[in-house]
């Protein structure tokens, strides 16, 4: 079965920065829904007509990808307003943020804590890839018709690269 819109992909992938630094490396096959929002746009129009044991190499510039680094999405907060327990790379949803927080901080997104200081906490709301050219190495495992519940959802629940909340320690990227 070739790709096409609206299947069931399983990919594994390497995904590198323009320096050839390893980002991610997905050894175990990943299932996606082409068609919905799990994948990128740049790599569903990629995959699109290849079939299951095809490979293909990616460069995403960062318009392609997480978008450029905004500055204006980072916020300096009180750090009494946040519990003890907070570590830097832990993310916070912004619909979760303490009340007395910047109202100008978008509650639409996820915030990573990148620092902390005695009277405040840095907080980014960038995606952790935000501003960086990918290149990205993806094996297709496999591609099938999606079930109807699939269809419907128009997803499989492990978009690419998306941000997870996590208790203390990072977040998870897909």
């Amino acid at each position: 079965m070739e790709i096409s819109s609206q299947c069931v992909v399983a990919l594994t992938w390497t995904l590198k920065d323009t320096l050839g630094e390893t980002l991610d490396q997905l050894d175990e096959p990943v299932e996606f829904f082409v068609g919905g929002d799990d994948l990128l746009v740049k790599i569903e129009e990629a995959l699109m007509g290849y079939s299951a044991g095809s490979s293909l190499d990616l460069h995403l510039e960062p318009e392609e990808a997480f978008g450029d680094y905004d500055e204006m999405l980072v916020f300096l907060e009180k750090r009494s307003l946040f519990p003890k327990e907070l570590e830097e790379g832990m993310t916070i949803e912004g619909h979760a943020l303490p009340a007395a927080c910047n109202p100008e901080a978008p509650k639409d997104l996820f915030y990573t804590v990148t620092e902390i200081y005695p009277e405040h906490v840095v907080l980014d709301g960038n995606h952790p890839l935000a501003g960086i050219a990918l290149r990205i190495s993806i094996k297709i495992e496999s591609v099938r018709p999606p079930t109807d519940e699939e269809l419907e959802r128009k997803s499989m629940g492990s978009g690419f690269f998306k941000i997870i909340p996590q208790a203390p320690g990072g977040s998870q990227l897909h």
